[in-house]
């Protein structure tokens, strides 16, 4: 039973404390844990190349290729960092919050997930064994919810590429200096309590897995979310009055017979869920899709590509 930490704020700050919290339960359950900051590595910023996304669909409409990752791997530390947490049976996840949403440098993290796709290196053999990893989330703020807003649902998005099931989570409000969580004994308390939740989660088999984090938090029944937007037609005609804008479940938004508002779900509204390899593997077909009607197409732009490569304005 292996659990991996990461934080992505200061030493000693208040998000490496309650993940170190949670660590300590996890460890008294048995498990085997590690933990990194990511202020201690190189990471380098996505390029948006696209070319993990091109090698995915080239392997995917042919199998005899082989698929060589994301073209940084050999400029940073992201490789063996990603290579180790898909090792991992759990991950706890430490942010601090910046402007509503989760630190820079989480995301800058988080969005090189995407050239290591778990479901797709497991397609292709480039992983051998899935290992169902579950998450915890936790969320560090200065002040209140109504300024962190975006933060766990910030971090919940970054989840679904590497397979992560997020069983529980939490936001720290009013920390606003490093050790201020140390007046916070209830914050404390509840990320132990994260710890023990990720190791009960390791210990259910795989198909009985559930969230063990606060039942009314958010108002996504699926991923416990407090984000949900007017739904839009969708690549392929599908659409819902509201969808949740971190897992994508479908629904509509209903008054319970107290008068509170409830985000229910359509009788499909998990045909999108993120948390489905199909889902995403159904986003890669509408990206391949795309990408190939654009090369089709591509001679229609050739003189307005020219003409916006030509513009210049002067920088600063």
């Amino acid at each position: 039973m292996k659990i991996l930490g990461i934080v992505a704020g200061r030493h000693g700050g208040n998000s490496e404390i309650l993940v170190k919290e949670a660590l300590l339960a996890a460890q008294a359950k048995g498990a085997e844990c590690k933990l990194i900051n990511l202020f201690d590595y190189h990471i380098e910023h996505c390029t948006g190349c696209e070319a993990c996304t091109m090698q995915m669909g080239e392997v995917a409409m042919d199998p005899t290729k082989k698929y060589k990752g994301c073209i940084l791997k050999d400029k940073d530390d992201m490789d063996r960092i990603v290579n180790e947490m898909q090792t991992c049976n759990g991950v706890i996840m430490g942010v601090p919050t910046y402007d509503l949403t989760p630190s820079s440098l989480y995301l800058k993290f988080a969005q090189r997930f995407l050239a290591y796709e778990l479901s797709f290196r497991l397609e292709i053999g480039d992983v051998t064994e899935d290992p169902h990893t579950v998450g915890g989330l936790i969320a560090v703020g200065g002040s209140c919810h109504d300024w962190q807003t975006l933060a766990l649902e910030g971090m919940g998005a970054t989840m679904f590429t590497q397979s992560i099931y997020v069983v529980d989570q939490m936001m720290s409000t009013r920390n606003g200096r490093p050790g201020n969580v140390l007046l916070r004994p209830e914050q404390l308390e509840r990320a132990h309590k994260m710890g023990e939740n990720i190791v009960e989660a390791i210990n259910t088999p795989v198909e009985q897995r559930h969230w063990l984090g606060d039942p009314d938090m958010g108002l996504c029944p699926n991923c416990h979310s407090g984000l949900v937007f007017r739904g839009e037609e969708h690549w392929d005609g599908i659409k819902f009055p509201f969808e949740c804008a971190v897992c994508g479940a479908g629904g509509d938004l209903v008054r319970d017979e107290k008068g509170e508002v409830k985000f229910v779900l359509a009788e499909n509204g998990l045909i999108r869920d993120r948390n489905v390899n199909a889902s995403r593997a159904e986003h890669l077909n509408e990206i391949i899709k795309t990408r190939i009607d654009f090369f089709k197409r591509q001679g229609e732009v050739a003189d307005l590509k020219k003409h916006y490569a030509e513009v210049s304005f002067p920088a600063i």
